[in-house]
Formats: structure tokens, C-alpha cells, sequence
């Protein structure tokens, strides 16, 4: 006869990330596997009980992307997290690839950032987001151009805007 399952509780440890002051949970939940990207889409109902379980159990780090799906990743994330919830976590998503003419595409220009973070908060339907970050180098454009919040978007939208996959080789000095 098996022995009966125990539950155990285990606290989450929080960390922040950089110097600005965000902190999140140290385990994070990366969602790019439930919109179709590995494999089919699973099924909705399953993922927004699984980022409900993960919420419950302390993980508040949930990362996503536009090009997710595309699209339907975040359209996801937004049902899951609606209400309180969203008080509870913290959202990361990025942006700068694109499918365009069945190629992909990488963008960082000013309008296409601050397009591409408005679409981002309508699907989410959220008012903010809390960690957004360039998903690839767009290398027609200075990096800093593409992540300089006062050319791109107002403070209000991203509360840390950030880089990804970027190696000091990507950067100007």
C-alpha cells in the first residue's frame, strides 16, 4: 500500500532585477510553450489553471512575447491575469520581431516600439507592463534609440524597459 501524499509548502524566494528596483519571484514562468510555438496551442482552459496554480504557489514572474503565437500568447496571459491577479505579479514581454510577408522580420525604430508596446497592452488588457524588452537587435537602429524611453514610450506604459540575447558587441560605447 502507497504511502499517502504529503503537501508541502515552500516560500518563493523574491530577487530584484537590475538597479531599478523591480523584484520578482526567483522562479518565473516563461510561457512561450502553451501558444503553439512547441508544438500545438494547448488547451486555454488548461494554461490559465496552470498560471493560476503557479500564482498560488508564489510564482509572480510570468514572461511572454508578441511574437508568441504570434499574438495569442498575450492574449492568454491577459485572460489568466485579469482582476487581482494582476496586482499580485509581475508581467514581463518583449517585442522587435515580427512576421511580415511570411519572413521575419526584427524592428527597434521608435514608432514600431511604441506601436508594438500599445498592441501589447490591448491584448494583455492591462495598463501596464512591468518588465519590456527588446526580443532581438534590430541592427539598422542604435540601441539606444530603441530602448530610450523618453523617444519611444511614455513612463506610464513599461515600468523598466530592458534588453535581451544582447552582447556588449550589440552596444556603442
Amino acid at each position: 500500500m502507497a504511502a499517502p501524499a504529503t503537501s508541502i509548502t515552500v516560500a518563493v524566494p523574491r530577487i530584484k532585477l537590475g538597479s531599478q528596483g523591480l523584484e520578482v519571484s526567483k522562479q518565473g514562468l516563461g510561457c512561450v510553450g502553451m501558444s503553439a510555438t512547441y508544438g500545438p496551442p494547448k488547451p486555454e482552459i488548461d494554461m490559465i489553471k496552470l498560471i493560476h496554480h503557479a500564482v498560488d504557489s508564489d510564482v509572480t514572474f510570468f514572461d511572454t512575447s508578441d511574437f508568441y503565437g504570434p499574438h495569442t500568447n498575450e492574449v492568454l496571459l491577459g485572460k489568466a491575469l485579469k482582476g487581482r491577479i494582476r496586482e499580485k505579479v509581475q508581467l514581463a514581454t518583449k517585442f522587435g520581431v515580427q512576421f511580415k510577408d511570411e519572413k521575419i522580420e526584427v524592428r527597434g525604430d521608435p514608432k514600431y516600439v511604441r506601436d508594438s508596446c500599445e498592441a501589447s497592452l490591448m491584448r494583455l488588457e492591462m495598463d501596464y507592463i512591468d518588465l519590456y524588452y527588446v526580443h532581438r537587435i534590430d541592427t539598422r537602429v542604435p540601441i539606444e534609440v530603441t530602448v530610450c524611453p523618453s523617444r519611444t514610450l511614455d513612463s506610464s506604459f513599461a515600468t523598466l524597459i530592458t534588453l535581451f540575447q544582447i552582447t556588449r558587441n550589440d552596444i556603442d560605447y
